[in-house]
Protein backbone atom coordinates (compact mmCIF):
# COMPACT_ATOMS: atom_id res chain seq x y z
CA UNK A 1 0.00 0.00 0.00
CA UNK A 2 1.28 3.18 -0.96
CA UNK A 3 2.01 5.97 1.88
CA UNK A 4 -0.06 8.50 0.16
CA UNK A 5 -3.12 6.15 0.98
CA UNK A 6 -1.77 5.06 4.57
CA UNK A 7 -1.23 8.52 5.24
CA UNK A 8 -4.81 9.75 4.22
CA UNK A 9 -6.27 6.68 5.93
CA UNK A 10 -4.88 7.16 9.05
CA UNK A 11 -5.98 11.38 8.94
CA UNK A 12 -9.85 9.97 8.68
CA UNK A 13 -9.17 7.65 11.71
CA UNK A 14 -7.80 10.15 13.65
CA UNK A 15 -10.82 12.54 12.48
CA UNK A 16 -13.47 10.11 13.20
CA UNK A 17 -12.49 7.78 16.06
CA UNK A 18 -9.85 10.29 18.02
CA UNK A 19 -12.08 13.35 17.34
CA UNK A 20 -8.49 15.44 16.14
CA UNK A 21 -9.36 18.44 13.65
CA UNK A 22 -7.95 17.69 10.41
CA UNK A 23 -6.26 21.05 9.71
CA UNK A 24 -4.07 19.78 13.06
CA UNK A 25 -2.82 16.93 11.79
CA UNK A 26 0.94 16.23 10.41
CA UNK A 27 3.09 13.72 10.23
CA UNK A 28 5.58 15.45 13.07
CA UNK A 29 2.52 16.45 15.44
CA UNK A 30 2.80 14.36 18.75
CA UNK A 31 0.09 12.04 19.48
CA UNK A 32 -1.06 12.77 23.18
CA UNK A 33 1.02 16.39 23.99
CA UNK A 34 0.03 17.82 20.45
CA UNK A 35 -3.19 15.87 19.43
CA UNK A 36 -4.62 14.69 23.07
CA UNK A 37 -5.02 11.37 21.50
CA UNK A 38 -4.61 9.18 25.57
CA UNK A 39 -4.08 5.71 25.34
CA UNK A 40 -6.93 4.47 24.89
CA UNK A 41 -8.01 6.54 22.08
CA UNK A 42 -4.64 5.51 20.44
CA UNK A 43 -6.41 1.79 21.04
CA UNK A 44 -9.69 2.72 18.77
CA UNK A 45 -7.06 4.74 16.37
CA UNK A 46 -5.65 1.03 15.75
CA UNK A 47 -8.47 -0.75 16.06
CA UNK A 48 -9.98 1.33 13.20
CA UNK A 49 -6.76 1.35 10.97
CA UNK A 50 -6.86 -2.57 11.59
CA UNK A 51 -10.00 -3.27 10.10
CA UNK A 52 -9.70 -0.70 7.51
CA UNK A 53 -6.69 -1.45 5.95
CA UNK A 54 -6.80 -5.68 6.95
CA UNK A 55 -3.66 -5.86 9.21
CA UNK A 56 -3.03 -7.01 12.90
CA UNK A 57 -1.06 -4.31 14.63
CA UNK A 58 0.82 -5.13 17.65
CA UNK A 59 0.31 -3.35 20.38
CA UNK A 60 3.74 -3.09 21.99
CA UNK A 61 4.88 -0.85 18.74
CA UNK A 62 1.61 1.65 18.84
CA UNK A 63 3.07 1.93 23.09
CA UNK A 64 6.10 3.52 21.26
CA UNK A 65 4.57 5.50 18.70
CA UNK A 66 5.35 9.54 19.54
CA UNK A 67 4.10 11.12 16.12
CA UNK A 68 1.79 10.89 13.75
CA UNK A 69 4.78 9.91 11.32
CA UNK A 70 5.74 7.37 13.59
CA UNK A 71 2.23 5.26 12.96
CA UNK A 72 2.14 6.28 9.78
CA UNK A 73 5.72 4.21 9.15
CA UNK A 74 4.31 1.64 11.71
CA UNK A 75 1.75 1.01 9.88
CA UNK A 76 3.55 1.38 6.37
CA UNK A 77 5.64 -1.43 7.92
CA UNK A 78 3.15 -3.82 8.96
CA UNK A 79 1.69 -3.42 5.35
CA UNK A 80 4.90 -4.41 3.43
CA UNK A 81 5.62 -7.38 5.65
CA UNK A 82 1.79 -8.56 5.26
CA UNK A 83 2.23 -8.31 1.69
CA UNK A 84 5.87 -10.24 2.14
CA UNK A 85 3.98 -12.89 4.17
CA UNK A 86 0.23 -12.92 2.09
CA UNK A 87 0.42 -14.07 -0.98
CA UNK A 88 -2.06 -12.38 -3.90
CA UNK A 89 -4.52 -14.40 -5.18
CA UNK A 90 -4.76 -15.21 -8.67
Amino acid sequence: MQQNAIEATLIRILEEVAGVDRAAISRDRRLREELGVDSLSLVDVAVAAEDALGLALPDEELERARTVGDVIDFIRRATASAEIVSPRPS
